[in-house]
């Protein structure tokens, strides 16, 4: 009996553990498949197919079939009678080497526009004060701008500018320029460093509705502080980035 049991648990130990193979295998094809669709390297947007894929990567089919479905959870691309898997979704690259407003970053991709929703004199919060080196309860200029590519919402910039360097980026063309761009005609520097935190938050409903964007779905939220080049904080943002339209990343040296 108690060898009828063992054998009885190992059963489904096995299967479960097969599972569980074939699914971590499935998310590493899965990762290797999306750099390939957002580098482009499918002619005509359609993927080959699956037995095409499964002989490339040494695959089952199963396991490709589960990859494909993590990439359409993700709306990366779909199924079509009659056609096959196909990319649906173009994401963008923004760079994290150089500091670029997003219009620099993006213009070989299209144009950026502004829809400026806020644009007017607060009292700065406790930590805006703060990061941004000023006394407590001193006046900043606010800007909420709903950021589109190509028409497209692509993300909501909340920003903090020193109201002596702010007030005269009021009279400005805030809808169709950058605001890094602005604060250097203003200020007569270049910008210097940025300090950025990037992570995935949940939108909530105001985020959502702005960017046309799922209720709860994940959003990247870039944090950057920028310094004009003789180091004074100039800038401090909170980007709200659609994460199923942008992408980021840079170059790393290792440091000897």
């Amino acid at each position: 009996m108690p060898a009828e049991r063992t054998r009885e648990h190992t059963v489904p130990v096995a299967a479960a553990r097969r599972r569980r193979l074939r699914a971590d295998r499935a998310r590493q094809l899965a990762d290797l498949l999306r750099h390939q669709v957002l580098a482009g390297g499918f002619p005509g947007g359609v993927l080959p197919l699956e037995d095409t894929l499964a002989a490339e990567f040494g695959a089952g089919r199963n396991t490709v079939r589960q990859a494909l479905d993590l990439l359409r959870v993700e709306r990366l691309v779909e199924r079509r009678p009659g056609v096959g898997t196909v990319v649906v979704c173009e994401k963008f690259p923004h760079g994290l080497n150089r500091l670029q407003g997003l219009a620099e970053t993006l213009h070989e991709h299209g144009e950026v526009t502004n829809e400026v929703r806020t644009a007017g004199p607060v009292r700065a919060p406790a930590p805006v004060a703060g990061r941004l080196g000023l006394p407590e309860h001193a006046d900043v200029l606010y800007i909420e701008r709903l950021r589109r590519l190509n028409g497209l919402p692509l993300s909501l910039d909340l920003t903090y500018v020193p109201l002596d360097i702010g007030a005269g980026l009021l009279d400005r063309d805030l809808e169709h320029t950058d605001v890094f761009a602005l604060l250097e005609q203003v200020t007569g520097q270049r910008l210097g460093r940025a300090e950025i935190t990037l992570e995935a938050v949940t939108a909530d409903a105001h985020s959502a509705a702005v960017l046309q964007a799922p209720r709860g779905s994940a959003v990247l939220m870039l944090e950057r502080l920028s310094h004009l080049a003789d180091g004074r904080p100039v800038d401090l943002e909170f980007i709200r980035f659609r994460g199923d339209r942008i992408t980021m990343s840079g170059l790393l040296h290792r440091s000897l």
